[in-house]
């Protein structure tokens, strides 16, 4: 893991088309109330065995509810990655995302189908 990286600098990254992966480690039904735009989910339990899926990315930064559980996934995103990329965490996690007022998607109604942590 190469540290964390603030919901301002990811904006600008976004904006600037920069080569980055948001992995999203939340749970589908998460993912679907809500999301940054052009981010994947790849749910944390999952993330071991769909790691593969991030290879070529210049720069991968995953993301939780708080900035938390993307620490975890950032390291494990890193050791499977070796050398090949940037692996960051959103250190604010889609809560700081949000309270940025940065632009955001939604597949679904809001509902409620369990937590929003990937544990």
């Amino acid at each position: 893991m190469d540290g964390e990286i603030s919901a301002a600098e990811l904006a600008d990254l976004i904006d600037a088309n920069a080569d980055v992966r948001v992995v999203d480690i939340r749970s589908p039904a998460a993912f679907a109330r809500g999301h940054i735009p052009d981010s994947v989910n790849i749910p944390f339990a999952e993330l071991p065995q769909r790691v593969e899926e991030l290879t070529g990315a210049e720069r991968i930064v995953t993301v939780c509810p708080h900035g938390q559980a993307s620490v975890q996934a950032a390291r494990l995103v890193g050791s499977y990655q070796g050398s090949t990329g940037r692996v960051e965490s959103l250190a604010e996690g889609i809560e700081g995302w949000r309270a940025g007022d940065h632009a955001w998607e939604s597949e679904a109604a809001p509902t409620d189908e369990g937590p929003d942590a990937p544990f």
